[in-house]
């Protein structure tokens, strides 16, 4: 049976919502140890992701406050994302397609995991890992 993205995802994750600011964000991903956190609406709803990059390029290096820039900011138009029930190779496709290193789960509407660049580079072979890794090393 194939691996699929429930099978590698992170299921215990942390998210913030686009009410919390940038700050804030900041030291839940240096608390949690991890690189990337899900934005949702007050309602729950997945709206988006940051990450520690996003604080960095898009908030510091242009002067601006962190505790006073909200994380709505971050939201896109399009957030991308990976099925619980698709397989890792539709979720390598995914990050390469979109240039992402993290991908939120969900299952239907509901957010039930992240997966993770390494999640999947430990699941499959040398040669699809390293696809991966040059995939999103291009610039």
């Amino acid at each position: 049976m194939a691996t699929i993205a429930r099978d590698v995802m992170t299921s215990d994750w942390t998210s913030v919502t686009t009410e919390d600011t940038a700050q804030i964000a900041a030291r839940t991903l240096t608390s949690e140890g991890v690189g990337a956190l899900p934005i949702c609406s007050t309602d729950g709803r997945l709206v988006g992701v940051v990450t520690d990059r996003d604080i960095v390029t898009r908030l510091v290096a242009e002067g601006r406050d962190p505790a006073q820039c909200s994380l709505g900011e971050f939201v896109s138009d399009e957030v991308v994302t990976i099925g619980a029930d698709d397989g890792i190779e539709e979720a390598i496709r995914t990050m390469i397609d979109h240039g992402v290193r993290r991908l939120p789960v969900i299952d239907g509407t509901e957010l039930v995991g992240m997966v993770a660049q390494a999640d999947l580079a430990r699941e499959v072979d040398a040669n699809s890992a390293g696809e991966l890794l040059a995939g999103l090393s291009r610039d």
